[in-house]
């Protein structure tokens, strides 16, 4: 076995050293070197940039973080303002400053704003991962028709079955009650006529579904998708016949 010579072993035995010891010793000395070399770049740094906040910004911060994390679902701004006893002002400079760290690319989590609603959501890319442990989720089947109903239903809401099914051209029965199985649509109340037919829209998971924060962010449909679900309901009403 090899013996580590000191420093002053190392002054006194150079001669008696043989090789192999020599450059084990350079090693272990370079080492040292390195080592003296980082202590004295960190001591370098202002301590007080790497301190907590003398201000409790840094507990709104935490605090909006826990309720979000234990409700799961969406809070909107006032209630959040309210369970933190702080104005929706310095609620959202909270909510905002959560933002920017879940906004890191090393952050696997990502803070959803959903027409002034937060919550707290693990982002898509790691999905995959998730199923393997959580099982695979059921995710909504959604066909064709389901998908142009839907479509329907985001761009003219608040909207009735009857004038979903006026611009589709055929019953729409089953397309809306899978979409209300999958809570992407909703009823939101009734139009003022005679028979108070049910107006549908969309809901939060629909939001969270596509990646949208509000349905004013939808994109806009070309005329060459509207003719598609114009030719589609066509040749469904071919079927039918």
């Amino acid at each position: 076995m090899l013996r580590i010579f000191t420093e002053t072993e190392y002054r006194e035995d150079t001669v008696q050293m043989s090789e192999e010891e020599k450059i084990l010793f350079r090693q272990v000395e370079l080492q040292e070197t390195v080592d003296r070399s980082d202590r004295e770049e960190l001591a370098k740094y202002n301590k007080e940039e790497y301190s907590i906040p003398e201000d409790d910004s840094w507990e709104e911060e935490a605090a909006v973080e826990a309720i979000l994390f234990a409700m799961g679902d969406s809070v909107e701004l006032s209630k959040l303002a309210a369970a933190i006893q702080r104005t929706p002002a310095q609620t959202q400079k909270a909510i905002d400053r959560l933002k920017v760290k879940y906004d890191d690319p090393h952050s696997g989590i990502k803070l959803l704003d959903l027409n002034g609603a937060y919550q707290l959501c693990t982002k898509k890319q790691y999905y995959e991962n998730l199923i393997i442990i959580a099982k695979q989720p059921k995710k909504p089947a959604l066909t064709d028709v389901v998908l142009e109903t839907l479509s329907i239903i985001a761009y003219k809401q608040p909207v009735t079955k009857a004038q979903i099914e006026s611009i589709r051209g055929v019953s729409s029965d089953h397309a809306v009650n899978k979409l209300m199985e999958y809570e992407l649509v909703e009823e939101v109340g009734r139009l003022n006529v005679p028979g108070r037919p049910i107006l549908f829209g969309t809901t939060e998971r629909f939001l969270r579904y596509f990646g949208v924060d509000s349905t004013e962010h939808l994109p806009e449909l070309s005329p060459v998708q509207i003719e598609d679900f114009r030719a589609e309901a066509e040749a469904e009403v071919m079927v039918d016949v």
